[in-house]
């Protein structure tokens, strides 16, 4: 059996060669770090469609309060040219923790999650 001291074991967890629990890169654009690919594209294409104006406006990582010391923060609110909004989560793994709180907010503030 292989014992590590201290010093191997902060090594081994702080090296740079160690992948994420889901596989997921973050990525830096604009001085905002996405917790992924998927959600930075998503994010360009959103300044894109501003730029076009085909969207009023969009939000980045809104936090919802859900009940005392529960909290919900969605990637993205998008506020449409018909005056609606779509509160936006990037999504490569459901966890069971953002289904309970999807349903939880869902219900609280009769708005739907849109999953990409």
């Amino acid at each position: 059996m292989e014992h590590w001291s201290i010093e191997d074991y902060k090594n081994f967890t702080n090296s740079k060669g160690r992948k994420s629990k889901y596989r997921a890169n973050k990525v830096s654009i604009d001085g905002h770090t996405f917790d992924s690919q998927k959600e930075a594209d998503f994010y360009c294409e959103l300044k894109i469609k501003l730029q076009v104006k085909e969207i009023n406006g969009f939000c980045l990582q809104p936090t919802f309060i859900l009940a005392p010391g529960l909290k919900y923060k969605a990637d993205f609110i998008v506020f449409n040219k018909d005056n609606s909004t779509e509160v936006i989560d990037v999504k490569g793994f459901k966890t069971k923790e953002y289904i309970a709180k999807k349903k939880v907010f869902e219900d609280k503030f009769n708005l739907k999650i849109t999953e990409i």
